[in-house]
C-alpha cells in the first residue's frame, strides 16, 4: 500500500521505512515555533521539566507577534519572559518589535521552513508550510516545550483527503475564496486530524500567496495539515528565499485517501463565511444588502504582498465609506517596506484606511479594529466565531482582500464588480 506526501514526509523523519494512517510515530523536528501568548506557557513548562537546554538553537523560532508593540502589561510581561528565555538559550530566530511579522507569513520569508520539514507551532495555523511540501501542524504549548527540549514529538499518522483543483480561476478569484468554498462544502469538522493533499493542473495558476492561504486555513475544515506537492513555482521560491536543501515528497500512485474531492476553480464566484463559522458560505452573489462598520486587511491569511496588491488596485482613486473603518495590516517588515516603495500604503492612506504595524491584533480580539455590540466586520483572517474580533453580539465576515477592499469603498458586504 502506498503513502501520501504527509505519510511519506513523517515516515522518513521516524526513521521507518513505512507508516499507515492511525500509526503511533516519533518524528525528528526541523523547527518548533511559538508566539507571545504560547511560547510563556511552554517555557514554564520546560522548566517544571528540568530541561537543562533546548536541543538546538537553531532549530527554535519565537515570534512576537500577538500583542507587538505591547498593548498593556500582561502582554508586557509575556514578552519579556519569551526575550529573557530567547537570550538566556541563545535562540538565534527570535523576532523582537523592529524585525518581528506575522509569524506564519515571517517564517517562510526568512527561508525557516522548508519542503521535506517536520515542523510543529503552538498556533494552530501552524499548517501554513504544506503550502511549500512541508508536513507542519499546530501543537499544545505543552508539546511545544517538549519539542523545545527533546528536538522531537509523538503524531498519529493522520489519514488523508485529496483535492483536486482544475482549471484556471476567474479574475478576483483567490486562494481565500477557493478554500471558503471548500470549508463551505465539507464543514469545519469535515478534515478532522486529515491531511488535506491539494492536486491537479488548477496548481499551476495559483501564486504561492494562494497557497499559504489555502494551507493556513487547513484548521479551519478540521483538518491536521493542508499539504501541497513541490512544482516549479515552489522551487522558485524555495531557491529566493530557502536557507537549507529541502526534500521533494511525492504521492505514491497507489496511496490511500478517505476520500476525493474536485473543484472546478473557473466555476468559484468571490465566497464569504457569514456569522459564525467558517463553513457557512455564500458567494458575494447571495450576500444581499449587509451594511458594515469595518473591513480588515491583513493577518496570517491574507497580509502578504499580493494581498495588500490586490486591495490597493480597489482603493486607488477610491475613498472608504464615510462611517466605515478600514484597517490595513502588512504581515512583516518587509512586506510593509515593500508595500511603502511600490506606493501601495499612500493610496490606502490617500483612501481614508489606517496602516498597522505587523500584527495579529484584530484576527484573535486583541488590538487595532475590536469590534463593538452589533457591529460587522468585513475581514481577511481566518476565523468568525462568536465574539473573535469583540463584543459576542457582533459579527464577522470572512472573505478575500478584494471583497473586503470593495466593502470599504460601498460601505456594505460588496465584490469588486459592484463597483463597476
Amino acid at each position: 500500500m502506498g503513502m501520501t506526501m504527509t505519510q511519506k514526509i513523517l515516515a522518513a523523519h521516524a526513521g521507518l521505512p513505512t507508516v499507515s494512517a492511525g500509526e503511533l510515530i516519533e518524528a525528528e523536528l526541523d523547527l518548533v515555533l511559538g508566539n507571545d501568548i504560547t511560547s510563556p506557557v511552554a517555557i514554564h513548562e520546560m522548566d517544571k521539566m528540568k530541561a537543562e537546554g533546548v536541543f538546538d538553537r537553531d532549530k527554535i523560532a519565537l515570534v512576537l507577534d500577538h500583542f507587538v508593540p505591547n498593548k498593556d502589561i500582561k502582554s508586557a510581561q509575556h514578552c519579556k519572559c519569551v526575550r529573557e528565555f530567547a537570550c538566556r538559550h541563545e535562540i538565534t530566530n527570535f523576532f523582537d518589535v523592529g524585525e518581528m511579522g506575522i509569524e506564519h507569513a515571517l517564517l517562510p520569508e526568512r527561508g525557516l521552513t522548508v519542503a521535506g520539514d517536520v515542523i510543529i507551532g503552538a498556533d494552530s495555523h501552524t499548517c501554513t508550510y504544506g503550502a511549500l511540501g512541508a508536513f507542519s501542524t499546530g501543537v499544545g504549548s505543552t508539546d511545544m516545550a517538549a519539542g523545545m527540549a527533546t528536538g522531537k514529538a509523538w503524531f498519529k499518522v493522520p489519514p488523508a483527503i485529496r483535492f483536486h483543483l482544475t482549471n484556471r480561476p476567474a479574475e478576483w478569484i483567490s486562494g481565500k475564496d477557493i478554500i471558503l468554498h471548500i470549508i463551505g462544502m465539507i464543514g469545519v469538522d469535515g478534515a478532522l486530524y486529515k491531511s488535506m493533499e491539494f492536486v491537479g493542473d488548477g496548481i499551476a495558476y495559483l501564486s504561492m500567496d494562494d497557497r499559504f492561504t489555502i494551507a493556513n486555513m487547513a484548521i479551519e475544515a478540521g483538518g491536521k495539515n493542508g499539504i501541497f506537492p513541490v512544482d516549479a513555482r515552489a522551487k522558485e521560491y524555495l531557491k529566493a528565499h530557502g536557507k537549507r536543501p529541502y526534500t521533494v515528497y511525492e504521492a505514491d500512485a497507489d496511496a490511500v485517501y478517505d476520500a476525493e474531492y474536485t473543484i472546478d476553480l473557473s466555476a468559484l464566484r468571490p465566497t464569504v463565511a457569514f456569522p459564525h463559522l467558517p463553513e457557512n458560505t455564500k458567494t458575494i452573489d447571495e450576500a444581499g444588502d449587509l451594511k458594515i462598520d469595518q473591513v480588515v486587511i491583513g493577518s496570517c491569511t491574507n497580509g502578504r504582498m499580493e494581498d495588500l496588491r490586490t486591495a490597493a488596485s480597489i482603493l486607488k482613486g477610491r475613498k472608504v465609506a464615510k462611517g466605515v473603518r478600514a484597517i490595513v495590516i502588512p504581515a512583516t517588515q518587509q512586506i510593509y517596506l515593500d508595500a511603502m516603495e511600490e506606493g501601495l500604503l499612500k493610496i490606502f492612506v490617500e483612501a481614508g484606511a489606517v496602516v498597522s504595524t505587523p500584527t495579529c491584533g484584530p484576527c484573535l480580539g486583541g488590538y487595532m479594529g475590536i469590534l463593538a455590540e452589533h457591529e460587522r466586520c468585513v475581514s481577511t483572517t481566518n476565523r468568525n466565531f462568536v465574539g473573535r474580533m469583540g463584543h459576542v453580539e457582533s459579527e464577522i465576515y470572512l472573505a478575500s482582500p478584494a471583497v473586503a477592499a470593495a466593502s470599504a469603498v460601498t460601505g456594505k458586504l460588496s465584490g469588486p464588480d459592484d463597483l463597476a
